[in-house]
């Protein structure tokens, strides 16, 4: 049997600013902190992590936010855009909260789906569109009703330096469906009902430059750790040279990067982010690795404080 993954896991960027970070996802995007951790591979800088209430997969945006990260450039070899889905009938609410604190958006089409296109502050790219798949979010944010707050991923659209190849990994690799094409885009489906929907531009992309605003990368779905090591046969079989599988705490991953320039993680869904914390207070304290623990009190004051608040808009919501 072929496998096939359920699609976005989660998505990893840079950023520069912490507390600019926590006000932009959770505090005008209404998305919840679920966990506040460190890179394991330099704890002297956040791993920040937003989701729904539980950090399921297919919610989940991340990011290393230090404080002078240089500006990145969002280019070939990285997700371009990522794409959050809202209920039916919440684009209109979505446009005035976003204008409200001063957010330009743009509204364009793909597919026949309308989307509105904005930045974070760090210059991001993001988009909304309405799909009617997928549970509705359970977080309660001030200002955002359950029928308007984000559900989670609607998908991505990745930016490749060799869109052939990077469409051939989607197919043979992932086992996502090809349901259309046109003059600028490919678009591929896998069976999730959330973080399933991918295209890729046609034409090949100028390489792009990591820093901040940008994609680090991608991570698709693997049900379990069983299945997990059948994707690294796999992913080693189709002719790239995987990771071996890395402890990341709350998902195990292997990491490669496939021809069109995008790196590519595969994550299990479990163990999840309820493993060293219970669900009603995630994202409260900071989480250690337990080989970290006995550098807490360093690793704490060498971290800009954050904080969750609710945010004033610079002008009323129609």
């Amino acid at each position: 049997m072929t496998l096939q993954t359920a699609g976005i896991h989660h998505i990893t960027a840079f950023a520069g600013d912490p507390q600019a970070n926590v006000d932009f996802y959770a505090g005008i995007l209404g998305l919840r902190l679920v966990k506040k951790t460190v890179n394991f591979d330099a704890p002297d800088v956040y791993h920040l992590y937003f989701g729904d209430e539980g950090g399921s997969p297919g919610t989940i945006i991340t990011f290393f936010p230090a404080v002078g990260s240089p500006k990145g450039k969002i280019g070939g070899g990285q997700v371009g855009i990522t794409s959050y889905v809202i209920p039916p009938g919440s684009m209109d609410f979505w446009q005035d909260r976003l204008e409200s604190y001063n957010i330009q958006v743009t509204r364009t089409s793909r597919f026949n789906e309308q989307f509105l296109q904005f930045e974070d502050s760090e210059g991001l790219r993001l988009e909304l569109v309405e799909r009617q798949e997928g549970a509705n979010s359970t977080w309660a944010h001030e200002g955002i009703a359950p029928d308007q707050a984000i559900k989670g991923f609607g998908g991505a659209v990745l930016f490749s330096v060799n869109p052939a190849r990077t469409m051939d990994a989607l197919d043979k690799i992932l086992g996502f469906t090809k349901v259309g094409e046109d003059q600028e885009y490919v678009r591929y489906q896998s069976f999730g009902d959330i973080g399933n929907v991918i295209d890729v531009p046609v034409d090949r992309m100028p390489l792009g430059v990591g820093g901040a605003g940008t994609v680090h990368h991608i991570a698709w779905r693997a049900k379990d750790d069983q299945e997990h090591q059948q994707w690294g046969e796999a992913v080693y079989q189709y002719g790239y040279q995987p990771t071996p599988v890395r402890d990341r705490q709350y998902f195990n991953a292997i990491y490669f990067r496939e021809a069109g320039g995008i790196l590519f993680e595969i994550a299990t869904d479990p163990p999840g982010f309820a493993k060293d914390e219970p669900v009603e207070t995630l994202g409260q304290k900071l989480m250690l690795p337990e080989w970290f623990e006995k550098y807490r009190t360093q690793i704490e004051d060498n971290l800009q404080p954050i904080q969750v608040r609710t945010l004033e808009p610079a002008r009323a919501t129609r």
